[in-house]
């Protein structure tokens, strides 16, 4: 198969496992977590190169604050185990969203193991977290402006490509393949700018529940799809 470069994930249904399962939702979270941990290995071995996953988003905040706490919980032991798997798998983390509006503590472990993995050079995991598409062009736009108010930039020299530098993704290629569980078909305010030009797969699996196979069938069907960017279809 033609394996996509770069795939990326929005991890829907944690909490709908979970409470099928008669468990608390944060018991879907953790399993979530266990997840993206194994699908790190699978990917990197199918020969993916860049994995992205949707881990909580700016509107996430007004999920109960149980929940939000326990989350951000998680979050703080994953970013430590995460830097130890990661040396030992010569991978390299990048975490995107506005981290100011993350816990100091929970920034210093980010900056930790992003410096931590920077030299790794198997798969470029990327965690968007406090993240939306919108704030990330606005926060880009922002960047870019003050660079014109400095005297470091003309406004007419602004172009695609300097926006898109600017975006939290930076120099990562854009997503080949957006893949979303458990039966919803939306973007969610994820990678606006990015899935251009993606192919979306939507799956009726939560999240918990995917697994290689799963992820070979939306490979599958990435395969199948005619991407012609504008262009006229080779086939025509």
């Amino acid at each position: 198969m033609n394996i996509p470069n770069h795939v990326a994930i929005i991890l829907d249904g944690n909490g709908r496992w979970a409470k099928a399962k008669g468990l608390p939702r944060t018991a879907g979270h953790v399993q979530g977590a266990k997840v993206v941990e194994d699908m790190c290995e699978i990917t990197y071995n199918m020969g993916i190169n860049y994995f992205t996953v949707y881990a909580f988003s700016t509107e996430n905040w007004s999920r109960p604050k149980e929940e939000v706490d326990a989350l951000m919980k998680l979050l703080r032991n994953y970013m430590v185990n995460c830097k130890k798997r990661a040396n030992k798998n010569n991978m390299k983390v990048r975490v995107i969203g506005d981290k100011t509006g993350l816990d100091e503590d929970i920034q210093e472990k980010i900056a930790d193991l992003e410096d931590a993995t920077k030299n790794n050079t198997g798969l470029h995991f990327t965690i968007a977290i406090n993240y939306g598409g919108r704030d990330e062009i606005t926060r880009a736009a922002k960047k870019l402006c003050k660079e014109v108010e400095e005297g470091k930039l003309k406004a007419d020299d602004i172009d695609i490509d300097m926006l898109s530098n600017a975006l939290d993704t930076g120099d990562y290629p854009d997503p080949d393949l957006l893949i979303r569980t458990c039966g919803e078909q939306r973007i969610s305010n994820f990678l606006l700018w990015q899935l251009a030009y993606s192919e979306f797969y939507f799956c009726d699996k939560p999240w918990p529940d995917f697994d290689k196979k799963e992820l070979e069938k939306a490979i599958e069907a990435y395969n199948s799809r005619d991407r012609k960017y504008g262009g006229l279809s080779a086939k025509a």
